[in-house]
């Protein structure tokens, strides 16, 4: 009589990049990338719309994208834990449709305020998908392919960054900014259906119904405690500090004096995300074969220059410099948040509501202060905000704890 197969192990049931089922998670993922991130950024364009519709100040319209990803750094902890008892797929698909109904909804409402709610509401509705999507390509990818769907998430965060962006310039061009948030809602619920009928039921995930707030509490402890986690938690915030305080304020200096840009042209900057779209993807492979030290080094080195490129006055120096940020920018994203899976000692879905806690903090925090600095002291001012956070993070990136490659 033949003795009982052993239960299978992680190992055995990881996917590989060969596999058909890889397949269906890279592009499944991608369209959760493309759909968040096109819902959190969309708005970035429409600040000195905002500003001169409702009669704000810069600070005051930065608040359209700042709240969201302020909610959106809580609400990760929150629908990370839900996650822990509901699963991974019906939380980041729950997540998905609710914010695109909501962006849908922004398209009709009457005032300023209504607005604002609404985005922080959107913010926290979407915390269902960063954080588990990250846990989900950590538990399901074998380790040595998981740069490689890491990169292609972050590719697809990419693609949906960019064509949020120049879609809602484009769209406010032929129409209204309303009428470009109701479309941009429509497309992202089809990439909700899309997600749903694609990606795979989780298969190494270890629901824990019973976990309350001690065992969330203790693990969140845990990972803090961990000193190559704490470095990577530090260069997200430094990440969004830096890439969301440049874009926010380069469409108020391309938009006024001496430069004058329309707002379809000034929309047209975030084509450099196609950039991010394929260094991500690279970078995820490198990281893979390299390490993840020297392609954190490189990708914070490419920011600074990039940063301070920007302070030339002609057009093409100011989008050379933005371009060089951008790649820079996903690269050390897409290595930095790969890194917290292979850094984390379980509990994988902690670890990553950590690291986006801290990276959406960045934005948050760092993106609205960028508007004092705007109002008192111009680009220059803006550009020496950025090149510390730039520097700080470089210097942690070189001599900060290593890193295990899986």
């Amino acid at each position: 009589m033949h003795s009982p197969l052993p239960p299978a192990s992680a190992e055995t049931t990881q996917v590989r990049r060969a596999s058909p089922a890889f397949a269906k998670i890279k592009f499944a993922l991608f369209l959760a990338g493309f759909s968040s991130f096109a819902l959190i950024y969309c708005v970035q364009p429409l600040l000195p719309a905002f500003a001169a519709s409702f009669n704000l100040s810069p600070t005051a319209s930065s608040l359209a994208l700042s709240l969201t990803t302020g909610c959106l750094a809580i609400a990760i902890f929150i629908m990370g834990a839900l996650s822990q008892s509901l699963g991974r797929k019906m939380v980041m698909a729950g997540s998905m449709f609710g914010a695109a109904v909501l962006n849908m909804i922004i398209a009709v409402l009457p005032d300023w305020h209504s607005v604002l709610l609404a985005r922080a509401l959107e913010g926290v509705v979407l915390g269902g998908v960063p954080a588990v999507a990250m846990a989900y390509l950590a538990e399901e990818i074998a380790p040595e392919d998981l740069g490689k769907a890491m990169g292609l998430y972050i590719s697809g965060t990419a693609f949906g960054a960019m064509m949020g962006r120049v879609g809602m310039g484009l769209l406010t061009e032929i129409g209204s900014w309303r009428m470009a948030m109701g479309v941009l809602g429509a497309l992202c619920f089809i990439a909700a259906v899309g997600f749903l009928i694609l990606l795979p039921a989780s298969r190494n995930f270890q629901p824990k119904p019973h976990a309350g707030l001690r065992f969330h509490l203790s693990t969140w402890a845990g990972h803090l405690r961990n000193p190559a986690l704490q470095r990577l938690y530090f260069l997200g915030f430094c990440l969004t500090s830096v890439f969301v305080t440049i874009f926010n304020y380069a469409t108020f200096r391309l938009t006024g004096a001496p430069y004058g840009l329309s707002q379809t042209a000034t929309s047209m900057i975030f084509l450099a995300f196609a950039l991010g779209v394929v260094s991500s993807n690279v970078a995820g492979t490198l990281a893979d074969r390299l390490g993840r030290r020297p392609m954190l080094v490189s990708a914070f080195a490419m920011i600074l220059v990039g940063v301070l490129v920007t302070l030339a006055s002609p057009i093409w120096a100011i989008i050379t410099g933005i371009a060089i940020i951008t790649t820079g920018f996903f690269i050390g994203h897409s290595v930095a948040s790969s890194s917290v899976g292979a850094a984390a000692d379980g509990a994988k879905g902690h670890a990553a509501a950590l690291y986006l806690l801290l990276y959406y903090a960045g934005s948050s925090i760092t993106g609205s202060i960028g508007g004092w600095f705007w109002q008192h002291g111009g680009w220059p001012a803006v550009v020496a905000l950025a090149a510390a956070f730039s520097i700080a993070a470089l210097l942690v990136a070189a001599f900060g704890p290593k890193i295990n490659r899986h």
